[in-house]
């Protein structure tokens, strides 16, 4: 029975690789293959000598299993200007608001969900210059300043008390 056990181990370890390889988003080295095959026949082998339980279960008490792999690191996602890599599916974006709207996720519990940053990045950061350097030259944000300008910091604006409003006569029927 015992040789059994590990011939079916074998094939289960076997077959647990070849579908950890086929996802696409597990990119491994063909010389790294079989010592992971090895690691997941022995961790196999563990499983079953003990019962199915972990060897230590207060050992991974620390540790968070969230169900949530991400597809690239951290590092990997932030790598280029022009697009952010998604950690959902790998996939590049210059911003990722409306993609994870689409996987019902909020920026807060994607940022929570990966163990990311508060200041973890939505936007491309090239995206985000274009849209700034765009709205400066169209004048958006102007209007305050020039009207603090205007009025040289001097409060509302309407000092003459004739009724007009930031500088322009009412009209009349």
């Amino acid at each position: 029975m015992n040789n059994e056990i590990k011939t079916g181990s074998v094939e289960l370890a076997a077959q647990l690789t070849i579908a950890w390889l086929g996802n696409e988003n597990n990119r491994v080295a063909a010389d790294e293959v079989p010592a992971f095959l090895r690691s997941m026949h022995a961790t196999l082998n563990d499983l079953s000598d003990e019962g199915g339980a972990l060897a230590d279960p207060e050992e991974d008490a620390d540790v968070v299993h969230t169900g949530h792999q991400p597809a690239v690191s951290v590092r990997k996602s932030l790598a280029s200007r022009d697009h952010i890599i998604s950690m959902i599916d790998g996939k590049p974006y210059r911003t990722l608001r409306r993609h994870l709207a689409a996987h019902g996720l909020t920026p807060e519990s994607y940022r929570e969900r990966y163990n990311l940053r508060a200041d973890y990045p939505m936007v491309a950061e090239s995206y985000s210059e274009r849209r700034r350097v765009l709205a400066q030259e169209i004048g958006l944000g102007q209007r305050g300043r020039a009207a603090r300008a205007r009025g040289n910091g001097s409060g509302t604006g309407n000092s003459s008390g004739t009724g007009a409003r930031n500088g322009r006569r009412r009209q009349r029927d």
